[in-house]
């Protein structure tokens, strides 16, 4: 694929190693100039529980000064700390996961006055809304799958290999009660089949709420002998109206399209491995960007819906990583970047891409080792994405 040179950036040029974490939260603040990052003092080993990371604001109009604001004790290179803006004003207040008193829990900082509150939950996604939120064990997270979880907190029920009382859970950002909506029982129950027999051990990950908040999203996952299978599944926030949308082994990552379609790079049988376009609560779905978005990815849409960014794992020959813009109304693959990942920096310690939007779609951040500090990075598209940036959002239709 051709590339398409942009302007870019390192976002906190400090000597310590910034990151942000997922790709499917926005660094930005509501005004464009406030990022959010984390700093370390290293980058070649797992955190241990004590490790502690400092959470600040990038100020992109002085030159990308870091400025501390907080730190925490519960964090991971693949995620961080579930660090990102409370919405729905997505300024002065923040949230983030921390370790206190051997307890995970969240925090709600306000970064100008330094009040803050404590949430006796760590949190997973947040609604638009502001106050509801999901969560999971991290602690079975860690043990099950490294890099996800948080060290340091010892989980009572993980031998059990689908724990009644341990799942899906809803948290609420006001009062700070919580309530199991999805257990992991159930969903060793739901349409079991020959892939849960021989002492199956179930988890699950990365959910994420739609644009309106009425439904999230999330993988249902289990491992026997070595080999793990994923299911994906939609619900209300209550954990009623649960839709398995894909169950044909392996479902990655994805993104919602709207209120009502995921975009999901998914195994469907006889089709294989594609980006699939799931309509929630129905067997509708198509392939998205078929021939040219032909590996797996940290997918997004753009704020006004026309763009999807994502990049890949590194490659044979080089060990690059590349980055992506692709244009489903055109079908136009748009290569922005390709960034060398060294050896050592693999497994649970790995720095993906993790590509993330700016608010207004003219912008995106990533995160990447190749010039050999874990650095965050700054890639203005506003040339490439063309007037549309920032607009409100305008969900494909079918074709």
């Amino acid at each position: 694929m051709a590339e398409h040179a942009v302007p870019m950036r390192a976002a906190a040029p400090g000597p310590r190693h910034y990151f942000f974490g997922y790709y499917d939260k926005c660094p930005w603040d509501a005004t464009g100039r406030y990022l959010l990052a984390m700093e370390t003092p290293f980058m070649n080993r797992p955190p241990d529980g004590s490790d502690v990371a400092v959470i600040g604001l990038v100020d992109a109009q002085s030159g990308g000064a870091f400025q501390p604001v907080a730190e925490t004790r519960a964090w991971n290179w693949q995620q961080g700390c579930m660090l990102r803006w409370l919405p729905p004003a997505n300024r002065e207040q923040i949230l983030f996961n921390d370790l206190q008193a051997g307890q995970l829990v969240s925090v709600i900082l306000d970064v100008g006055t330094g009040r803050r509150r404590v949430i006796p939950h760590p949190v997973y996604s947040v609604s638009p809304n502001g106050r509801d939120a999901v969560t999971l064990n991290f602690a079975r997270l860690h043990v099950e799958r490294p890099g996800y979880g948080y060290a340091g907190v010892p989980d009572p029920q993980l031998a059990d290999p689908a724990p009644e009382g341990d799942g899906v859970f809803r948290v609420d950002l006001v009062t700070g009660e919580s309530q199991l909506v999805v257990s992991l029982a159930e969903l060793a129950d739901y349409h079991p089949d020959e892939r849960m027999a021989g002492g199956a051990r179930h988890r699950v990950n990365h959910l994420q709420f739609n644009p309106t908040g009425s439904r999230f999203i999330f993988l249902h996952r289990w491992k026997v002998e070595g080999r793990g299978y994923t299911r994906l599944y939609t619900v209300r926030p209550d954990g009623s109206d649960r839709c398995l949308l894909a169950d044909d082994d392996m479902t990655s990552h994805f993104d919602w399209c709207g209120p009502d379609r995921v975009l999901a790079w998914a195994r469907v049988a006889g089709r294989g491995d594609r980006y699939w376009l799931f309509t929630d609560r129905s067997e509708e779905k198509r392939v998205l960007g078929d021939g040219v978005l032909t590996q797996d990815g940290h997918c997004s849409y753009s704020q006004d819906a026309q763009w999807v960014l994502t990049d890949t794992y590194p490659d044979r020959q080089e060990r690059k990583r590349a980055l992506i813009l692709y244009h489903p109304e055109t079908g136009r693959r748009l290569d922005i970047g390709r960034f060398h990942s060294p050896p050592g920096i693999e497994g649970e310690i790995r720095c993906d891409l993790h590509p993330r939007w700016s608010r207004d779609g003219r912008q995106v951040c990533f995160d990447s080792v190749h010039e050999g500090r874990r650095r965050m990075y700054i890639a203005d598209v506003a040339d490439l994405v063309g007037e549309t940036a920032g607009a409100p959002a305008r969900w494909p239709a079918w074709r």
